[in-house]
């Protein structure tokens, strides 16, 4: 195990002429493969599990398909400032690098505390408990998994995650592919059958008069609906592709749940624990299998490219110092991030421990939202202090300043209507600032305690 290099690039052509130049991660990804993951990782477990949160939350269908709707055009917009954030500070590193750029240290750390501790973690069990309830419902079906069997085959998920990512990034990036393809063809199942449906006349959901009975009057609560439907969305601040490729995932987002709503009335996708293959059932016959055999394995890919993805901050922030040594350090061998893969699962498996999987939701969306207003605020931050500064890519200002806006209400509103949670997340947030003090800023530590570091 040695310490990685400050970037990832290319081995050395002559690693023998070069004894000093140390481990590096190999640079295996094509334009191909990095195209698949962007992909993988926006379109992921999120139209599977959330459809049925943004229904519970708004209370129509009408509703819930505008929040689809405007959580494209929020993560668009996002997606927009990342790319100047990106292009204007090009280091790795993501959200992390941003804030600790703009604001210091300090803030970075937070940051990189909030995904050590709440956003990965979070994220990979959601997922991990997505493949398991797709895996699961045959067996099970009409009643839900078991909470027990659900966990237990989403540690095995997650495990075996961990096990690929620190065998081989090629690996990865081939079988991120493959599954990338059954991912979209999926979903592409869903909206041709969901089509033939409209053609049909199985409208009624969709109708005017139907669409929005039941709407709820709590703004609260439809704000906490936009956590559920930007999940689905995770992914647009990894800047690759997704001012492309946003408009298009939203507009499959929005026809596979109006598929779901052809074949299901609101009360039946409620009471549903895998919506997609409650939507096989009903129009596939003999081929339902298809569907759940799809979501599993597709899901599996997006955990598995994410892992590989957000290791990349844990390692930037390790070689600067601000988490233990040990994170930066890659297998001598197989040249993956074998620290950095077995902390993530490792908080992931903790992670699968709560029993209401919109809970963590609500936790992921609190926390994630603010940071990523945070990094925008630091975007408009420098225009103000640093005028002059290269910008490759500039957006109009209303772009940056509308983003802020309704990140920050919906961080307020949520802290409102989903005060447990949110509360937790401040908790865990104000915990980096001793945790900082005494790993970073105390600086003559004994030995003994930078043994700890590694």
């Amino acid at each position: 195990m040695e310490e990685s290099g400050v970037k990832q690039q290319t081995e050395p052509q002559n690693q023998e002429s070069k004894p000093t130049a140390g481990v590096r991660l190999k640079r295996e990804l094509t334009l191909t493969h990095a195209v698949a993951t962007t992909v993988s990782l926006i379109i992921g477990s999120g139209i599977f599990l959330s459809p049925k949160g943004v229904l519970r939350s708004t209370g129509s269908v009408g509703l819930s398909l505008i929040v689809w709707s405007l959580s494209g055009v929020l993560s668009l917009l996002g997606a927009l400032c990342y790319v100047e954030l990106g292009t204007t500070i090009p280091k790795s590193g993501g959200t992390y690098t941003y804030l600790h750029e703009i604001f210091g240290p300090w803030v970075g750390f937070i940051e990189i505390w909030k995904n050590f501790i709440i956003a990965r973690p979070c994220a990979t069990a959601v997922v991990g408990i997505t493949v398991a309830q797709y895996v699961l419902y045959p067996f099970f079906a009409p009643c839900p998994a078991p909470y027990l069997a659900v966990r237990l085959v989403a540690a095995v998920c997650l495990a075996l995650i961990g096990f690929v990512n620190c065998y081989s990034v090629r690996m990865v990036a081939q079988v991120n592919k493959v599954l990338t393809i059954l991912k979209v063809a999926a979903l592409a199942i869903i909206i041709v059958f969901g089509g033939i449906q409209l053609a049909k006349g199985h409208t009624t959901n969709l109708e005017p008069a139907n669409a929005f009975e039941g709407t709820t009057t709590s703004v609260g609560d439809t704000m906490v609906s936009f956590y559920s439907a930007l999940w689905a969305y995770e992914g647009w601040n990894l800047v690759l592709n997704t001012a492309i490729s946003l408009p298009l995932v939203t507009g499959i987002y929005v026809l596979t749940n109006i598929a779901y709503f052809t074949a299901m009335t609101p009360a039946e996708l409620l009471a549903s624990d895998a919506v997609a293959v409650t939507f096989a059932n009903r129009l596939l016959g003999i081929m339902s299998w298809i569907i759940p055999v799809a979501v599993a394995v597709s899901t599996f890919a997006t955990v598995l490219s994410s892992t590989m993805v957000n290791t990349r901050p844990l390692m930037v922030a390790a070689r600067e110092g601000t988490l233990p040594r040990i994170l930066s350090m890659i297998q001598i061998n197989q040249l993956t991030p074998v620290p950095a893969v077995i902390l993530l699962i490792s908080f992931g498996l903790l992670m699968l421990i709560p029993t209401d999987v919109y809970k963590l939701l609500n936790l992921l969306g609190f926390a994630g939202w603010l940071s990523c207003a945070t990094a925008v605020i630091g975007l408009l931050w420098w225009r103000y202090k640093k005028p002059d500064l290269p910008r490759p890519i500039k957006n109009n200002l209303a772009i940056p300043v509308l983003f802020v806006l309704l990140s920050l209400f919906m961080v307020v509103v949520s802290f409102v209507s989903a005060p447990v949670e949110c509360g937790i997340g401040l908790i865990i947030l104000a915990s980096a600032i001793p945790v900082y003090a005494v790993f970073v800023h105390w600086k003559n530590k004994p030995a003994w305690f930078l043994s700890l570091e590694g």
